[in-house]
C-alpha cells in the first residue's frame, strides 16, 4: 500500500510540476502566434468549453472532492496497473484546480484555428485525456491489467 501510495503520489507530482511550469510563462507573458496554433493567455472560469462557470467558486471544491474520490478509489482497488494513469489524472486535476486558487480560473493557453476554432487547452487537459482514454483500454482489455 505504501509503494502504491508513494507511485500514485510521485506521478501526480510530476504532472502538477510540469504543467504548473508551462503555464507560468504564459501568466508571466509568453506569447506565440501562428497560422493554425496561437499560444495565449485564457483563464476558464468553468471546465471544457467554460461548461459549469455559473457554480463559480464551488466549481473548484467540486472537483477537489472528486480527484481525492479518484485517489481513494485507486488506492481501494489495489492494482497497481490503474496507479499511473490515475496518478497523471488526478496530477492534471490538481493542477487545474490550483489555477483556480490561484488564478481564479484555469489557466489555458493553446489555441488552435486552422480551418475551425477550437477550444483553447492546456498541457494539464490532454494529460486527463490521455489518462481516461488509457483508464478505458484497461477496463475494456482486463488481461493489461494482472495486478
Amino acid at each position: 500500500m505504501a509503494k502504491s501510495f508513494l507511485l500514485l503520489i510521485l506521478v501526480m507530482g510530476g504532472i502538477l510540476t510540469v504543467d504548473q511550469t508551462i503555464k507560468a510563462l504564459f501568466v508571466d507573458g509568453f506569447r506565440y502566434y501562428t497560422e493554425c496554433i496561437d499560444l495565449i493567455l485564457v483563464y476558464n472560469k468553468g471546465v471544457a468549453f467554460s461548461m459549469f462557470a455559473f457554480l463559480e467558486e464551488a466549481l473548484k471544491w467540486i472537483q477537489l472532492t472528486l480527484l481525492v474520490g479518484v485517489v481513494g478509489y485507486t488506492l481501494w482497488l489495489k492494482k497497481s496497473c490503474y496507479l499511473i494513469p490515475a496518478g497523471i489524472m488526478t496530477g492534471a486535476g490538481l493542477s487545474n484546480v490550483a489555477d483556480r486558487f490561484i488564478h481564479g480560473g484555469v489557466v489555458d493557453y493553446v489555441y488552435w484555428h486552422c480551418g475551425f476554432n477550437f477550444a483553447v487547452f492546456n498541457f494539464a487537459d490532454v494529460m486527463i485525456d490521455f489518462a481516461v482514454i488509457w483508464l478505458l483500454i484497461l477496463n475494456m482489455k482486463p488481461k493489461f491489467c494482472k495486478s
